[in-house]
């Protein structure tokens, strides 16, 4: 049902790029930055409201954080796409009764955060202005979170990061575009269009996107995390960041999806910050 609604939906953008690619591409884009998911459900609230919540602004945009204060180290927590802060709460629960103490943001249209639209370029914004408050010695950042973290860490200086954690982090920005473009069966026309307003959005090609390269620049510990059989994100994905990133280790799952919302990563994790 899924792949029908998708080819509908390609064949429209389809159409209307034989009219004017730019619009094709507009709306193309307008699609792919904007979440169906990732609003706090009314099972997540219990366990958000534990923590104490913060607003912050990043030009007109409200950044809402949750923190459970402790005396340990600062580990601030970066969720995905089409999530929010409540999916770190086993992990949390587990820092918690080590004393660390522990930051979490919404990103860019997602949880309890500001705006209708996603960018992993905004989300990177967002990390900073945290960061740049809590001065955080460790980040854990999942999915397009990581991706949105080491571009932070690359453009922004944090003099108490020491170590870097990622789960199942994509590599290639490339990659997810195309990966965007054959779900909805777009044609070359509209997909080069697609292409060329990003760049020219950002001013930036799009192979410049890149977790690998940014990584390629991090002086810090990293431990990366990817099952095998992510149906999201490839799990050569992170072999090739590991490659880049100098001081990493790879840790490799099977059977725990891409979420790694489990014990067995989070005893990993937790013996890497402890040191």
């Amino acid at each position: 049902m899924k792949t029908v609604i998708y080819a509908l939906i390609g064949g429209f953008i389809n159409g209307m790029g034989f009219i004017s690619k730019k619009t094709a591409a507009k709306l193309a884009l307008k699609l792919f930055t904007t979440p169906m998911k990732g609003f706090i459900k009314k099972e997540q609230l219990a366990f958000l409201d534990t923590a104490f919540k913060e607003e912050f602004n990043y030009k007109h945009h409200s950044i809402i954080t949750y923190r459970w204060p402790g005396k340990g180290k600062t580990v601030l927590l970066i969720h995905g796409w089409e999530s929010n802060s409540a999916r770190w709460k086993n992990l949390v629960l587990r820092l918690k009764n080590q004393n660390y103490n522990i930051i979490a943001l919404d990103a860019p249209a997602h949880g309890n955060s500001s705006g209708k639209q996603f960018t992993a370029v905004l989300y990177a914004e967002y990390i900073n202005v945290v960061a740049a408050r809590f001065n955080p010695n460790i980040i854990i950042a999942h999915s397009v979170g990581a991706m949105s973290a080491t571009f932070a860490l690359e453009k922004y200086s944090y003099p108490n990061m020491a170590k870097l954690i990622l789960l199942g982090s994509p590599s290639e920005f490339k990659d997810i575009l195309v990966r965007y473009t054959q779900t909805l069966y777009l044609n070359k026309r509209v997909s080069k269009a697609l292409e060329k307003l990003i760049q020219t959005k950002f001013n930036k090609k799009i192979d410049e996107f890149s977790t690998a390269k940014t990584s390629h620049q991090l002086r810090i510990d990293g431990l990366l995390f990817h099952d095998k059989l992510d149906t999201v994100i490839p799990y050569q994905d992170a072999v090739t960041i590991n490659t880049h990133f100098k001081n990493s280790k790879l840790i490799s799952t099977e059977g725990l999806g891409h979420s790694l919302d489990h014990k067995e990563v989070y005893e990993h994790i937790e013996e890497f910050i402890e040191i």
